[in-house]
């Protein structure tokens, strides 16, 4: 049988909790653990739990940064003809903008 996975207090975590939520929501929470370096279980975590999530810069961070400020260009050159911007994609910009200021150690 293979090792009990401990968390950083050393408590196993074999309680599963389940959520709903749309394909919108999913990707801006994708989006968010990739920008925190986190792994989506503790960032959920520690968001649920009020606790600050302070972004590790690692080359996973700096690229998750790199894919998410293309998919952003694109979308604003797709709707640069007039188009409105929507909330999902002032989110990822706040994130981005956000995760950058917290590398660079602005508060």
């Amino acid at each position: 049988m293979s090792a009990k996975n401990l968390d950083n207090k050393g408590r196993f975590r074999g309680k599963i909790v389940s959520f709903r939520c749309s394909e919108e929501e999913s990707a801006l929470l994708d989006a968010a653990v990739k920008l925190s370096g986190f792994t989506k279980q503790d960032y959920i975590i520690s968001k649920v739990t009020n606790h600050e999530v302070v972004v590790q810069p690692n080359t996973r961070v700096y690229k998750a940064l790199k894919d998410k400020l293309e998919e952003v260009l694109a979308e604003l050159r797709r709707i640069e003809s007039g188009g409105a911007v929507d909330s999902d994609l002032l989110e990822v910009i706040r994130l981005i903008s956000t995760t950058l200021g917290d590398m660079k150690g602005d508060t």
